[in-house]
């Protein structure tokens, strides 16, 4: 099944960029983030993208992959809105209420959020860093649950008192 959903999203992406790289090398880095969660966190990693970038649907993702895929796509989709800061609200808000059975979610959101601020240290993409840390505090009270992906908390964290101290 991983593989038939990594093929879904690859071609899905077909011809987007992350950063100067293929698309598919942000999918692949959130998806083994994911992989210690289990296979369910793994394909919503490989479609967390697809209804926000893609002409693709909830429903087209309901209808492949089955309705529980679907509402975690749902979650980890940013809400519609003005600007980011609107998105990210409406986003957060949809977070925080999140139930136990829908948890995978806040995992990939994670996992997602891990893979794009590490690339930004890496690839040294400051303006971007800086706005993924200006918003982390409200994230972090939305998405974290305690003893759900601590592993993936602790190195975002990390990141965010290394950057926060320099």
């Amino acid at each position: 099944m991983i593989e038939q959903v990594r093929e879904f999203a690859l071609q899905a992406h077909e011809g987007q960029r992350y950063g100067s790289k293929p698309y598919s090398v942000h999918l692949e880095a959130v998806s083994k983030l994911a992989a210690p969660y289990g296979e369910n966190a793994q394909i919503i990693a490989y479609l967390h993208d697809v209804v926000e970038d893609t002409s693709l649907t909830l429903d087209d993702v309901a209808h492949r992959f089955g309705q529980h895929i679907s509402d975690c796509v749902a979650i980890v989709t940013d809400e519609m809105g003005v600007d980011r800061a609107e998105r990210k609200v409406k986003t957060n808000l949809k977070m925080s209420q999140v139930e136990p059975v829908l948890y995978e979610a806040l995992i990939v959101k994670a996992a997602d959020r891990f893979a794009n601020m590490r690339a930004c240290v890496l690839g040294k993409r400051d303006d971007l860093l800086a706005t993924y840390l200006s918003e982390y505090d409200e994230f972090k009270q939305a998405a974290f649950r305690k003893g759900l992906c601590d592993g993936l908390w602790q190195a975002l964290d990390e990141i965010v008192d290394n950057q926060r101290q320099n």
